[in-house]
């Protein structure tokens, strides 16, 4: 450990507090209806997009219309990009396949184009090898885009619920969405994409680059329009890599600064999200607890996560007094790490992306110390409460706000209230079931992967079958698509292994079926539950505040919020926990 790896993390979230509050500012009053400077840019594309769809985004929808509008937008996404990467080839015409890449076979489509419809990239293929440009852009890009504002646009209508006195609706889903791409994401992304260009990152069109090494060896570097989807992939908490190794890759994160200007456009939109909800309120003290609960959650798992790393693991220790050199006694943990960024840009990058759900890596998380490697799996274990995804972290935060009033309503014998309403048995049920579906989905489809013959023939090494490292490889798979999450301990693959046979072919349909409708459950069905409590919570009648109304805007309500996140959490998947990395990190066995 040292100062300046210290220094990174508590500089990280001043600066990234900094960002985040006047954008907050922004988008309120994007969503409010309010005068800003992008008003005049994106006023004319906004009315022309609305007259290509044909809808009126002056009709105010209940929750019921703005759900079916949600739900119809994202089939017609999920139909189109499906085509567009089953016809990889046809579209040749256009120049942006240089490599002549074919399609990936049906099963592998099926798990993509869930995977990027739900705003979770999962990647069973090498981006460089099996993408055209053509693909990149068209199909995989705009979906960035598409399922990062149908998350945002869903938030902020749970937020009009909430605050809402009318009881008419939330809003219009179309003009929610249209706002977001035009007003938040596209401004953002393409200065964010030109910083990448500038320090270095990849954007053209050309073929990829042929030469022979030092050793006579022919070699290949993939190059290609690198920059444009970087920027989306991390500002839309997307995570879904250019190229196979990610932001890894000098193309995709050329230096320590981009390493920092990355993390910061991972979080600053979820972020910005919190300070948005406090002023839409009209008290923006709500925000600011919601704020410093998500932050302290998050600087204790990456204090741990630097800690651990830096430290090393038993195992490590144990070969070290073999080989008289103590791994972690100095540089710490650095496989699988890269030098440029070190343990602490490693360390603070994974917990970034963690609790997001981008799954964008920087490093290879199958090779953090057991303690280390179980921060992400703590992260994802929130679900989505710490910062989370672009708007999927607000409405899943709010979820556990309205359950934490509830739990504090009945510790000391009142009416559960938040902002004047009452918080009835209807809102409490929407709430729990909502707050359920995303651990039950993960939980399942990881019994299911485990009990199955074929799907445990995926593991890339053979001694970790049965292991803690196996389960962990694939107990984390299945817990990162239910939180459209996307990263991945690289054990688990979608690719035939050698001699894997027929068993191997079962495994990997299994894999892609049930990775696909793991990550498609648990992205809409919380999203109608989060309206459907929008919906109940819009005609509520508000009532003053008394001398009885329990604060949720002080440090109190802060404790006991993290609290129930925690219980919450700790109650769900501690079992698992235990099967997997927390088991690897007290063994000084190495896998």
């Amino acid at each position: 450990m040292t100062f300046l790896g210290w220094l990174t993390i508590f500089a990280f979230a001043g600066i990234l507090t900094v960002l985040a509050y006047p954008l907050g500012g922004y988008m309120a009053a994007v969503y409010t209806g309010e005068r800003t400077f992008m008003d005049r840019v994106m006023g004319g594309p906004e009315r022309l997009l609305y007259r290509v769809m044909r809808v009126d985004p002056s009709r105010n929808q209940d929750w019921k219309a703005y759900a079916k509008s949600l739900i119809i937008f994202s089939v017609a996404g999920w139909l189109l990009l499906y085509f567009i990467l089953r016809t990889q080839t046809l579209w040749n015409w256009t120049g942006l396949n240089p490599q002549g890449f074919h399609s990936a076979p049906w099963n592998v489509t099926f798990n993509t184009t869930s995977s990027f419809m739900t705003n979770t990239n999962w990647q069973y293929y090498g981006g460089e090898t099996t993408m055209s440009y053509f693909s990149q852009m068209a199909g995989l890009t705009v979906q960035n885009f598409l399922s990062a504002g149908v998350g945002i646009a869903a938030a902020v209508a749970l937020v009009r619920g909430i605050i809402g006195r009318s009881g008419k609706g939330l809003g219009n889903f179309w003009h929610d969405l249209v706002r977001t791409l035009l007003w938040v994401l596209l401004p953002i992304s393409f200065v964010f994409a030109l910083v990448l260009v500038f320090q270095g990152g990849i954007q053209n069109f050309s073929h990829y680059l042929s030469f022979n090494g030092i050793t006579g060896l022919s070699n290949t570097i993939a190059t290609g329009p690198t920059s444009s989807q970087e920027a989306i992939k991390l500002l839309g908490t997307n995570g879904g890599g250019f190229f196979n190794v990610n932001s890894a890759h000098p193309f995709e994160n050329p230096t320590g600064f981009t390493n920092l200007v990355e993390m910061l456009a991972v979080l600053v939109i979820p972020a910005a999200l919190i300070f948005m909800y406090g002023k839409m309120t009209g008290n923006r003290r709500q925000g600011y607890a919601i704020y410093t609960t998500v932050m302290i959650m998050f600087l204790a798992g990456a204090i741990v996560a630097y800690i651990a790393e830096a430290h090393g693991s038993p195992a490590q220790h144990a070969a070290g007094l073999h080989t008289g050199v103590i791994a972690g006694s100095g540089g710490g943990n650095m496989e699988g790490k890269d030098q440029r960024f070190g343990i602490a840009g490693s360390a603070l990058f994974d917990v970034v992306t963690t609790v997001t759900s981008c799954g964008a890596v920087n490093s290879a998380l199958e090779s953090f110390t057991g303690i280390g490697g179980a921060i992400p799996f703590a992260n994802l274990s929130a679900s989505e409460t710490i910062f989370g995804g672009v708007g999927t972290g607000l409405y899943s935060i709010l979820l556990y706000v309205l359950l934490a009033v509830f739990i504090g309503g009945l510790m000391v014998g009142r009416t559960p209230e938040y902002l004047g309403k009452k918080i009835e048995a209807r809102e409490i049920k929407l709430v729990v079931i909502g707050l359920l579906f995303t651990p039950l989905a993960a939980l399942f489809c990881t019994a299911v992967a485990t009990a199955s013959r074929s799907a445990r023939a995926l593991s890339i090494s053979a001694n970790a079958a049965g292991s803690p490292q196996g389960f962990s490889e694939t107990f984390y798979a299945y817990l990162s698509q239910a939180n459209n999450n996307g990263s991945a301990f690289a054990g688990y693959t979608g690719f035939i292994q050698p001699n894997a046979g027929n068993l191997g072919s079962h495994g990997i349909t299994l894999a892609n079926l049930l990775g696909g409708f793991d990550m498609m459950i648990a992205r809409y069905a919380p999203i109608l539950f989060v309206l459907a409590v929008a919906g109940s919570l819009a005609g509520k009648r508000v009532s003053p505040a008394g001398l009885g109304t329990m604060r949720t805007d002080n440090p109190t309500f802060v404790i006991l919020l993290i609290g129930v996140i925690v219980l919450v959490g700790a109650l769900t998947f501690f079992p698992a926990l235990l099967l997997g990395p927390i088991v690897q990190g007290l063994t000084s066995h190495l896998y």
